[in-house]
């Protein structure tokens, strides 16, 4: 007996039987519209489900599916309609990350706590169901060797997801899905994330007997989005941009909002049944145009870039990584759709869902609004008696990331005044000389830039204060060696003086500051998602 035919047996013989009784009501209920959410406590689906609550009636027209009996005649055309109540179920595996994200959550919705890849969750998830909003993607994993088998996930999850809707007789599946065009673009040439992203939304059409609407985007712009962080953090935090050749190519961002609008039309829309539509905002953008658009309406200055044609999008996700708070294993699949151009060519979406698209400056200030919105609301919650998140994973540390950026930047200050003191109390010539002298400035420089990135609370600071703070520690190591040898290694005329064999005792200390702050702001910078 196969895994599918054991889920409905057991399900059937009632090992659910509450579940399932209260799931048969509704199934039975005519007046009621059961919509399931998967991934409700991600990006998109967080936002879904607050605009799916925020109305607990849907009106469809012409659609003799959702007809039931309280049809009336619209006085305009004598065409049927039906008002039915709308009930929204959660899919999620961790309830508790959604109770986070929506307020009250438990009062709007109903909350059933599956994984995709258990095909007997997805049965009961899907059991009464007649719209599901498919909304998963594999994107990355907590290892390299997890991400790269991110598509197999995807491809089982959206089979287990096609044949549990079709033994559920789920009617409709909404898939949203990237937007890009195969047809001019060889399948073997895109990249494995926008290859898996067109072959979960065939197994959806083929595997299943719903009637799938995919709707493709590119580019989504919205706070807590990865498109979204990337840019931000790269503009606000890197005097000049080095950028790859990746970043030239076409791209129809979109507001968030206006992906989640027209999720809810497509789903009130029988015009979208089995259609596979593309949607875009109003501008078509290179990256290096978002980029200065995004620093001109936020910073109001102008965007000094440098191109740079050898960066791979693994390099690039690596150097994303180290300066925004957006984990390689995100960045890589990001930077993949980048390379490929991303533009509306079939804009009939516009004439089934007419809305008016945010430009991308409305889309960007949405954005930045939405998140000084939360920093407000954390504060509130912060001078409250109960203990935030955060606070609650500072207490589990030893030293928080305040404390630890404080000491990091404080130790960069002393470091460079310490080394200060080769010149300042110098008895050796050999100092000046012009190797040295090179290595010295290069030496200042790092620390120059080490201290702005960390000023910045990129990663990429913590690092360069590391390699910075080692260099330091094992030469100061070594010119202190003439203690033992009774020879400087620098000079081979002249030993240190007092002072200076003062300064070998302190540098040490305070470059091994700079190397246990650095390392622990490196690692506490990825636990609080800085």
């Amino acid at each position: 007996m196969t895994e599918q035919d054991n889920a409905t047996v057991n399900l059937r013989e009632g090992k659910q039987e509450k579940f399932k009784t209260t799931i048969i009501d509704a199934k039975n209920d005519d007046s009621t519209l059961r919509v399931l959410v998967t991934g409700a406590s991600g990006f998109i689906g967080s936002r879904l489900v607050s605009r799916l609550t925020s109305s607990s009636i849907i009106s469809s027209i012409s659609n003799p599916h959702f007809l039931s009996a309280h049809q009336h005649n619209d006085g305009g055309n004598n065409k049927p309609t039906a008002k039915r109540r709308r009930q929204i179920i959660c899919m999620t595996r961790d309830p508790k990350l959604l109770e986070d994200k929506i307020d009250n959550i438990k009062e709007k919705v109903e909350i059933v706590e599956a994984d995709v890849m258990i095909y007997q969750q997805l049965v009961e998830a899907l059991y009464g169901i007649d719209v599901a909003f498919y909304l998963i993607h594999s994107m990355e994993g907590s290892s390299s060797k997890e991400w790269k088998k991110f598509a197999q996930k995807d491809r089982k999850a959206a089979e287990n997801f096609a044949r549990a809707a079709t033994e559920c007789g789920v009617k409709r599946i909404i898939y949203l899905g990237g937007l890009v065009h195969d047809q001019d673009t060889r399948y073997q040439d895109l990249s494995e994330h926008m290859r898996s992203r067109i072959e979960v939304g065939k197994i959806l059409k083929i595997s299943s007997s719903s009637k799938v609407t995919i709707l493709r985007a590119a580019v989504i712009l919205g706070h807590g989005g990865g498109s979204f962080q990337m840019l931000k953090y790269l503009v606000e935090r890197l005097p000049i941009m080095v950028c790859p050749k990746w970043v030239l190519t076409k791209s129809q961002p979109i507001a968030v909002d206006d992906v989640v609008t027209y999720l809810v039309k497509a789903m009130e829309s029988k015009d979208t049944e089995n259609k596979t539509l593309d949607i875009g905002g109003p501008d078509i953008l290179t990256y290096v145009n978002m980029m200065k658009r995004y620093a001109k309406i936020i910073n109001n200055r102008p965007l000094k870039i440098l191109i740079i044609p050898f960066l791979t999008p693994r390099l690039s996700s690596y150097w994303v990584d180290l300066v925004t708070p957006v984990k390689a294993s995100l960045a890589r699949p990001l930077i993949d759709s980048l390379k490929y151009e991303a533009i509306v060519k079939d804009d009939s979406i516009k004439k089934i869902i007419p809305i008016k698209l945010k430009t991308f400056e409305e889309a960007i200030l949405a954005a930045k609004q939405e998140e000084e919105e939360e920093e407000e609301e954390e504060e509130r919650i912060a001078e409250q008696p109960k203990i935030t998140k955060t606070e609650q994973i500072e207490r589990k540390e030893r030293t928080s990331h305040w404390l630890n950026n404080k000491i990091l930047i404080a130790s960069l200050f002393l470091m460079a005044a310490v080394g200060s003191t080769y010149y300042i109390f110098n008895t050796r010539p050999e100092i000046f000389g012009f190797q040295l002298l090179a290595l010295a400035t290069l030496w200042y420089l790092a620390i120059v830039v080490a201290l702005y990135f960390v000023s910045k609370g990129a990663r990429l600071g913590a690092m360069i204060s590391g390699v910075v703070g080692w260099v330091s520690l094992a030469f100061w190591i070594i010119d202190s060696l003439y203690t033992f040898m009774g020879q400087s290694v620098i000079s081979t005329t002249t030993n240190p003086n007092y002072l200076m064999t003062l300064r070998n005792i302190v540098g040490p200390i305070i470059a091994a500051m700079v190397v246990a702050a650095s390392h622990n702001v490196f690692h506490k910078i990825r636990i609080h998602s800085l």
